[in-house]
């Protein structure tokens, strides 16, 4: 049975921040792979972060790849209220709330994203925009 574009979706999700916490630790980022991240953002890749800037594929890789190792276990992400929105066959947009805890303090955002299914990435599908609003911004 074919797993559905919203489940793949979601799992990718998950996955990908996943991925960020084991990144930006310094105890685990030498043994996190970067090139899953590089694999799953489209080569059209758009981000527009809760600051409201626009990124483009290059700009959100290069921020990621730079930011490795910079927390020192003192970094969590949950995900929460994953839903999907508009979709076709091959198109898929999610939103969900990124909740995450830093050095003690607090910060949420609601995400959109959207998705396309390439059977190469691992969860068969790979991000082509994804859009940030603040829900709690970080405490000072």
């Amino acid at each position: 049975m074919e797993i559905s574009l919203l489940s793949r979706a979601s799992a990718e999700v998950v996955d990908l921040h996943r991925f960020f916490v084991d990144w930006f630790d310094r105890r685990r980022a030498d043994t996190t792979d970067f090139a899953r991240f590089e694999h799953v953002m489209g080569e059209g890749f758009s981000m527009i972060p809760p600051s409201g800037q626009w990124l483009d594929r290059d700009a959100v890789l290069d921020h990621v790849r730079a930011s490795r190792a910079t927390f020192d276990g003192d970094f969590a992400i949950s995900i929460e209220d994953i839903r999907p929105g508009w979709g076709t066959g091959d198109v898929i947009v999610l939103t969900y709330i990124e909740a995450q805890r830093h050095a003690g303090k607090q910060s949420r955002r609601r995400s959109s994203a959207v998705f396309t299914t390439n059977s190469s990435a691992p969860n068969g599908v790979e991000w082509q925009h994804l859009h940030e609003t603040w829900l709690q911004m970080p405490e000072d």
